[in-house]
């Protein structure tokens, strides 16, 4: 008899990007033309100051452990970083570096969490917030996102949470918001460290897409005065320097959270490479301009597609206010073809038509909030943008493939009719 997994184990839950994307590598290897809109990911290279420093780290012999907390250098550029373009007060005790943000979320519920508390979640949300906090045997609260409110949170619910829930003790925030794009204002944000300054409550404030708000700049919740005692935000550079693959992140927290969550890295990975931390460290201090460069595109990217879905009958999408993703309500098409959104996305990718596919997600890969919506990344050439754009009419015209899909894959049915905008 083989040992069995754990009740936790066996109802984990993933990231459907990564599966997405695994789906369209194997239609490509099988010949099948492929619109790549599914992950997250940048198409760029790593900035330049990046991959000279990582190279020049490598041959400097730079491959050894290092302090679980980070280079006392890398950690020294990081708080001057948040400090000059987010107005954050940090300094180097503030910054704790590990591989990427998405780590993060696990050190933060096991910093902050018991079994039993609370915690709210704004729906749609990244997949990977909910095992995170599961693992720890916390209760989920949820608060819906609406593109009637240009998905920003609703303060409202928030002080019903920290009011009416059982043992309320923290609160997952991402903004730019993956995947609507919607952006948490000013306004919002010295609303919420109002109504959570003095409390026993912790906040997640995720973001990777600080250099992607196409309208003003970045606002942190750690810019609120005494926001570091109760917040831990954390970074990327896989979106602002194309250095997914790198691995590598940071948080910025007060001192004692830092010191925690420098344990729980010394305890499951030792520490962050330092030839990762070298080039990211000369990524901050060197590539502001290649940087920039590479966000103009973005922006020019998902205005490109915003634009284009927008001329699409049965689709409605908001101005893009931030990220490399647009998020449509597609309800009415889906309505009309009896089909779920994730169906339709997996439509467009697999039954649509045999020799082009398009790679989206469904809405409800990020929660019930978003059924009805499909989300679509901008990370690729401007010309395959157009490709995509120009099939999906043509797909969503093609009422006898869709049906045969359907008999292939009854459970993506429609049981009953999405609200429509």
């Amino acid at each position: 008899m083989s040992a069995q997994l754990s009740q936790f184990a066996q109802s984990l839950s993933v990231e459907t990007a990564f599966t997405v994307l695994a789906a369209a590598k194997k239609l490509k290897a099988a010949g099948k033309d492929v619109v790549e809109l599914e992950i997250g990911d940048s198409p760029f290279e790593s900035t330049p100051a990046a991959k000279a420093s990582g190279i020049a780290a490598i041959n400097a012999n730079q491959s050894h452990y290092c302090p679980s907390p980070g280079l006392p250098e890398f950690r020294a550029a990081a708080a001057e970083f948040v400090k000059a373009e987010f107005q954050i007060p940090a300094g180097p005790e503030n910054i704790v570096v590990a591989p990427g943000a998405k780590v993060f979320e696990q050190y933060f519920c096991e910093a902050f969490l018991n079994p039993g508390d609370s915690v709210l979640v704004f729906s749609p949300y990244f997949p990977t917030y909910i095992p995170n906090i599961q693992r720890r045997q916390a209760n989920i609260v949820y608060s819906s996102l609406r593109q009637s409110n240009e998905f920003r949170p609703d303060i409202g619910d928030i002080e019903r949470f920290l009011n009416e829930s059982p043992r309320p003790r923290a609160i997952f925030m991402n903004s730019p918001h993956n995947p609507t794009g919607g952006v948490t204002t000013d306004e919002d944000l010295r609303a919420i460290a109002d109504l959570v300054r003095g409390k026993d409550v912790a906040v997640f404030s995720d973001e990777p897409y600080c250099h992607m708000v196409w309208r003003g700049r970045h606002r942190s919740l750690l810019e609120q005065p005494d926001m570091l005692d109760q917040c831990v935000a954390a970074y990327t550079f896989s979106k602002s320097y194309s250095m997914s693959g790198w691995r590598l992140g940071f948080a910025v927290t007060a001192a004692p959270i830092a010191d925690t969550i420098a344990k729980m890295i010394n305890t499951t990975l030792s520490c962050t490479p330092p030839i990762v931390q070298l080039a990211g460290l000369n990524a901050l201090q060197s590539d502001h301009a290649e940087r920039d460069r590479q966000m103009q595109l973005f922006r020019e990217k998902v205005v490109l597609l915003a634009n284009g879905l927008n001329q699409i009958e049965g689709v409605h999408t908001l101005d893009p206010q931030a990220t490399f993703y647009v998020f449509p309500n597609v309800a009415p098409i889906c309505n009309r073809l009896g089909i779920t959104s994730h169906g339709l996305a997996l439509y467009l990718l697999e039954g649509a038509d045999d020799q082009f596919g398009v790679a989206c997600l469904g809405g409800e890969c990020f929660g019930d909030a978003g059924h009805g919506f499909l989300r679509f990344s901008c990370a690729e050439p401007n010309d395959r943008l157009e490709q995509a754009l120009a099939f999906l009419p043509t797909a969503f015209s093609r009422t006898d493939r869709i049906a045969k899909f359907l008999e292939q894959h009854p459970r993506l049915r429609l049981s009953q009719p999405y609200p429509e905008p």
